[in-house]
């Protein structure tokens, strides 16, 4: 960098440095998805074993797909020669770049990433070398290579490859500024075949946004074309001897306009794709009533937006620029367009998905924002209008919507090898990727959406439970009830944009005036007369506390279940509970669990938030109680009681207290897999078990931890959800109580809520399910 750099820039390179060079070299690895522990797994993954894989796909070539990674392995191309803002820098500097690509297909869509720089600017030669990897590669992402060669080069490869291959910087672009191009006529009340379009630019980017553009209803005869040579029109030179570029062609004109000033004059629509400031204000001023300026160049676009509004204050602009609302970022639809182009095993990317891709965005924008939105952009009342036109990039429902919509397309298109079939499940099938709980959560959700139930929310007005309830309702998977003041509520649901209607899809129970308030009061004060509670001081309790509140609606019959605990700490709604609510019948204590997804594993944990030093009697009855919580995730438990002793190493009174904690739990469930006293290892390692006692009772890993304290598993869940969980938890689950109650914590995401008033529902239906058996 030869110009001299601010010191803002300097900074930013310096971080930029450590980002790409600290802990490890690059920002890409490979990582085996098989284990390598023993000669059998050796055997497996090469000689002998993988002869078997290679012989099936020899004889049917879409076993690949079954056997190797390559149905979820695209490669990102580049021979460097037009990167972002740096133009031909060469393949070798464009590395960095192919890797972050790599980083956001895998971050987004869970798709691996093969980056290839090729050292090649011949086209023909580049086709071939790029041609003879499809056997690697189950797609490809062509990535800064300068027009006009890269139509050229995906012309050739999209006839000669039988795998989806997708120049982004062209249609990526093309998809996002279609779908603000959808939103922003909208907002204004124009339609697609009546409106003028001016284009400044006509490389690769600008002419597959306008060919999208075409296909959503623009008319050509209505597209007017500006390059570094002024209009393209028929009588240019370059039109006249036949020397015009064939991509331009299409574009070409009758029309007496020369220049970007000439042409724009009037227009409805803007779009750039060319360079920093060739659009002026007073261009700006000449155009049509409420215009759309799509100034898409980068770093610096054709127009700012500040220039823009200022001149035309009626306008609508869009840029390439993170720090301008409407910000159109390839990163909207190339992951999730490969994730449902690799899914059905489609041969090509049609005209049919991007266009589906495009409605699919537009649309999105026009939903109240998810949570994820809502945290990544604090303070910002984010809703569909002329500074919300397009997605935001974090926008976790992107691959729910994009992915199969693409799926559907290619069936459509016939360009789908293994169409799929139910396009629904498939959608359930990647909240994988969107909520890393979403696959254990799925038998609880089914549960739950079977049998609606009646859900209480303490905290009514926190805008995480109102988000939360938002989803639940759309779901299908509770009868919210929300309890707060009115007022704040409806306030904070119009901030946010959420479609509740308090008495209509929702109720609000409020603290400060509901015709329940004397029977309520009364009857927390017949429960607690005896404990110092008068009637004063019940009234007031009852105004006071809405865990209270819930939970005398749970206790009479008001409510099915209740969710707390966003605000305060976990033992004073723990308090509520107990008083109110209850244990269930043969509970002997309350107790907590945890669940943290790991990499590999999910481990339950218990009892992370109640019992101090529980005794051996407590612990096997935790572990009971867990067990049946498992049993809801359709997960079979594997029980294992931890310590600092090992199969009776110790005879501390710690590890006596275990080793009697697992042999209460195994005389108690002898169908249940159990081990202990353990250390933390062995509960994990059938070997490590073996080396001590070969006849142990458990087989595999154990799934369900029992730890000796609160201090112990408190910790433990902690450090692992930093650690390895990446924060992915569900819980704390509230066992031994006699209604479904959940006590969260304050650091509770909306998705949890989501998860716990499915756990809570699914338990109501099985609390109703078991009172039918037992009548």
């Amino acid at each position: 960098m030869a110009q001299e750099l601010s010191p803002a820039e300097q900074a930013l390179r310096e971080a930029a440095f450590e980002y790409h060079r600290s802990p490890s070299r690059g920002k890409i690895s490979v990582t085996p998805t098989k284990p390598l522990m023993n000669q059998r797994d050796l055997s497996l993954a090469y000689s002998p074993g993988v002869a078997y894989p290679c012989l099936a796909i020899e004889e049917d070539p879409n076993a690949a797909a079954e056997y190797t990674s390559r149905g979820n392995l695209v490669g990102v191309v580049t021979n460097g020669t037009a990167v972002l803002g740096l133009g031909d820098i060469g393949p070798l500097a464009a590395k960095p770049v192919m890797e972050g690509k790599g980083c956001l297909f895998k971050k987004f869509a869970g798709i691996d990433v093969f980056d290839i720089e090729l050292a090649e600017k011949d086209p023909d030669k580049l086709i071939e070398i790029i041609a003879a990897l499809e056997p690697t590669l189950g797609g490809v992402n062509l990535e800064d290579i300068k027009a006009p060669e890269c139509f050229y080069i995906e012309r050739a490869l999209k006839e000669r490859m039988k795998i989806p291959v997708f120049h982004d910087d062209q249609h990526g672009t093309a998809i996002i500024s279609g779908a603000a191009l959808l939103n922003g006529l909208e907002l204004v009340g124009k339609q697609l075949a009546d409106v003028k379009l001016v284009a400044s630019g006509a490389g690769a980017a600008a002419i597959a946004c306008l060919d999208v553009m075409v296909g959503l209803g623009i008319r050509r005869e209505n597209i007017f074309v500006v390059d570094s040579r002024g209009v393209i029109q028929f009588e240019r030179d370059d039109a006249r001897s036949g020397k015009l570029d064939e991509s331009k062609q299409r574009y070409c004109q009758k029309t007496s306009a020369r220049t970007l000033a000439d042409v724009v004059k009037g227009c409805d629509v803007f779009l750039g794709c060319s360079a920093a400031g060739v659009l002026t204000p007073e261009m700006v001023a000449t155009m049509g009533p409420q215009p759309l300026i799509l100034a898409l160049a980068n770093p610096e676009p054709e127009i700012r937006p500040e220039l823009a509004l200022a001149a035309r204050p009626d306008c609508i602009i869009a840029t390439g620029r993170s720090d301008y609302p409407n910000q159109v970022n390839n990163v909207l639809c190339f992951p999730y367009i490969f994730r449902g182009a690799l899914d059905c095993g489609a041969t090509r990317i049609t005209e049919e998905m991007k266009l589906a891709c495009v409605r699919e965005i537009a649309a999105l924008a026009k939903a109240e924002i998810s949570d994820e939105v809502a945290a990544a952009y604090p303070g910002q009342e984010l809703h569909f209008g002329p500074e919300y036109i397009i997605p935001k990039p974090f926008d976790s429902r992107l691959i729910l919507r994009i992915a199969p919509a693409v799926a559907e397309a290619a069936a459509a298109s016939g360009v789908a090898t293994r169409p799929i079939a139910d396009i629904e499940a498939y959608r359930q099938s990647l909240t994988r990727f969107v909520y890393q709980t979403g696959m254990v959560m799925r038998p609880v959700f089914a549960a739950a959406k079977a049998l609606p139930a009646r859900v209480a929310y303490a905290e009514g007005e926190d805008e995480r439970t109102l988000r939360a309830v938002q989803i639940v309702l759309d779901e299908g998977l509770a009868k919210p009830i929300l309890i707060g003041r009115p007022a704040v509520i409806a306030m904070r649901i119009e901030r946010a944009g959420l479609r509740l209607k308090p008495g209509v899809n929702v109720e609000v129970v409020d603290p400060e005036n509901d015709n329940r308030y004397r029977a309520y009061w009364e009857d927390y004060q017949r429960l607690m007369g005896r404990e110092g509670v008068t009637p004063d001081m019940a009234k007031a309790a009852v105004r006071r506390s809405n865990t209270l509140i819930a939970a005398m609606m749970v206790r009479r019959g008001d409510a099915d279940s209740m969710l707390c605990g966003l605000v305060g700490r976990f033992e004073h709604h723990l308090d509520h509970v107990r008083d109110l609510i209850g244990r269930a019948p043969g509970a002997n204590t309350f107790a907590t669990m945890n669940a943290v997804l790991l990499e590999n594993r999910m481990l339950f944990i218990a009892d992370t938030f109640v019992n101090e030093e529980p005794s051996s009697e407590e612990l096997a009855e935790i572990a009971s109680m867990a067990a049946d919580e498992l049993r809801r995730f359709g997960v079979q438990p594997k029980a294992a009681f931890l310590s600092h002793s090992m199969f009776g190493s110790s005879s501390r009174a710690s590890a006596k207290r275990m080793r009697r904690a697992a042999a209460l739990f195994r005389g108690k469930h002898p169908d249940i897999e159990c081990e202990g006293e353990v250390h933390g290892d062995a509960a994990l390692s059938e070997d490590i078990r073996g080396r001590f006692l070969p006849d142990n009772q458990l087989t595999g890993e154990a799934n369900l931890l029992l730890l000796p304290n609160i201090d112990a598993a408190h910790i433990l869940f902690n450090v692992l959800k930093v650690t390895s969980g990446n924060g992915v938890t569900v819980g704390p689950v509230l066992l031994g109580a006699a209604r479904p109650v959940h006590i969260l914590t304050p650091s509770a995401t909306v998705r949890r809520l989501v998860n716990m008033t499915a756990l809570a529902v699914a338990e109501v239906a099985a609390q109703a399910a078991d009172a039918a058996n037992a009548a």
